[in-house]
């Protein structure tokens, strides 16, 4: 884990009138009553994933009589995200004891079995849905105070007296969103594998939806600008809530930092308020939703109110450019993110990624008939384009290196693509020449793999891209996946950037958007998949 880059000072600059704006637009939740569709019993086996030994109908629920030990596992049939109630009772003799449970929420069947006690990451291990609860009399209808994402839920009595034991009468979830799935059409096409993956993408979004776009309804529940960027694109083509693209433009917009920086994420709760986590990366791409935004609704006032935020982070960006037009390497901090891939150098990432966010610059100027930015920006972008290439092409490789050991990686070549150093054609042998080598550090989120798909499109391999999409996201749905989840590494299915996959998102934000790219650049008029 790189080290997290702390701020000396942190100045907080609200913009009133735009955090009221952000506060009209906040959404009403849809609640929707859920019910178990079936119990399990599970047993641990040499893998990893546990496997189901049994299973009875939910009808079966009351008939079962849990003494101390004692353990039920409830299959909700998908992964939602709500608030619970139980309904607990006893027989025997009357109750002269609490009865001492344990409650654990699983997104995936694997975390009924991981052993929490052995975790030891550097991400709090409160994130972990686990309560241990104390109900004195009982019958009672416990209403669980907190919201979890999950599909199963396991109830353990941890003691009861002697003289009686608890039955579980009803389970019920009420789950929240702001938007429903039905709103969304199927895609129509033969391809099994495609529809799931539509679904399944769809689903994830629709989990990510509240009062913002979360990164994940299980952690970290705030809303993160990387995240955002590529749910409002999932948004467009799929929900259409472009009010809540735009509350959460003017919640970034009203809410930045020390000489009018982006934070990387924002709290939601007691009140909105930014991380005092920067970003290189993300608070550069702000344009890029900004932009997609006016693309889609013609927003001028939006889009007058939030130019000079977009412009002043590429502003930002280009002050930490050396003399030589390179940014500094700063792969040891959590400074410029690109991907979790461990040992990742993203030097060459940082300069890639402020030409990108230059282009998105050039066109918001062209939109706000701002010629002198544009100007401005497209000189400059030229000669950043010229550094990329003196300071990262390797003539001999044939490839993009970064850092002070010429490091190769995917990543590198993939924002070097989509800053569009070279023209497609070049662009088109760098990806083909990347898959043929298959550079060491590879990518292992959906967030990096969304940008690999991007630029083989860009790069002119639809169809190839079309077929490492059904390759990535189709694995996560062979391996179980309901939602998509946050990490992804087909090489390494258990690794985790935190210490331990107990903490892992399996219902993540970034993961969503092979539904956009379906939609966007697969879909025919009449809505069916070209083959």
């Amino acid at each position: 884990m790189a080290s997290v880059c702390i701020l000396d000072e942190f100045h907080v600059h609200k913009n009133e009138e735009f955090l009221s704006i952000a506060e009209e637009l906040k959404p009403d939740l849809i609640r929707t009553e859920v019910t178990p569709q079936r119990l399990l019993k599970l047993e641990r086996n040499e893998h990893p994933e546990p496997e189901i030994t049994e299973e009875e109908p939910v009808d079966h629920l009351k008939e079962k009589v849990l003494k101390k030990d004692d353990s039920i596992i409830l299959d909700f049939g998908n992964h939602y995200v709500g608030y619970v109630t139980l309904e607990l009772a006893s027989v025997g003799s009357h109750q002269d004891a609490p009865a001492y449970i344990y409650l654990k929420f699983a997104e995936r069947l694997d975390e009924l079995t991981t052993d929490i006690s052995a975790y030891n990451g550097w991400i709090s291990k409160g994130w972990i849905q686990e309560e241990y609860l104390h109900v004195d009399v009982l019958p009672e209808k416990l209403v669980l105070p907190r919201r979890y994402a999950f599909r199963y839920l396991e109830i353990k009595v941890l003691d009861v007296s002697l003289k009686f034991s608890l039955v579980v009468q009803d389970v019920k979830l009420q789950s929240v969103s702001a938007v429903r799935e039905e709103m969304v059409p199927a895609i129509q096409t033969e391809d099994v594998l495609l529809r799931k993956i539509d679904q399944v993408s769809i689903r994830t979004l629709k989990n990510c939806m509240q009062l913002v776009f979360e990164d994940g309804p299980k952690r970290d529940r705030r809303m993160w600008l990387g995240d955002l960027r590529l749910q409002a694109r999932a948004n467009y083509k799929t929900f259409g809530h472009k009010d809540m693209v735009k509350r959460c433009l003017y919640l970034f917009g009203g809410l930045t930092f020390n000489e009018g920086k982006i934070p990387a994420c924002l709290f939601l709760e007691p009140e909105i308020e930014p991380d005092d986590t920067y970003l290189y990366d993300y608070a550069l791409l702000y344009g890029s939703v900004l932009l997609d935004y006016y693309q889609e609704t013609g927003d001028e006032k939006t889009l007058q109110d939030l130019y000079p935020v977009a412009i002043r982070q590429i502003e930002i960006g280009l002050t930490y450019l050396t003399e030589d037009n390179v940014i500094p390497d700063r792969s040891g901090e959590f400074w410029c993110f690109v991907d979790w891939g461990e040992g990742l150098n993203t030097q060459a990432c940082s300069l890639a990624i402020l030409i990108y966010a230059m282009r998105y610059g050039i066109r918001l100027a062209e939109c706000m008939k701002d010629t002198q930015t544009k100007q401005w920006l497209s000189e400059k972008i030229q000669v950043l384009k010229q550094s990329a290439i003196d300071h990262f092409w390797d003539e001999g490789k044939q490839l993009f290196v970064s850092g002070p050991d010429r490091q190769i990686s995917w990543a590198t070549q993939v924002w070097m693509i989509l800053a569009r150093v070279f023209d497609q054609e070049k662009n088109r042998a760098l990806i083909l020449h990347t898959i043929e080598v298959n550079p060491r550090i590879r990518m292992v989120t959906p967030y990096m793999y969304h940008h690999y798909i991007d630029a083989l499109i860009r790069s002119g391999e639809k169809e190839r891209a079309l077929e490492e999409m059904k390759r990535y996201w189709g694995e996560m749905i062979h391996d179980g996946a309901d939602t998509f989840w946050e990490l992804y590494n087909p090489f390494n299915k258990y690794e985790s950037p935190y210490g331990s996959v107990a903490v892992n998102s399996f219902c993540h934000a970034w993961s969503c958007t092979p539904t956009y790219f379906l939609r966007k650049f697969y879909l025919t008029e009449e809505g069916d998949v070209k083959k």
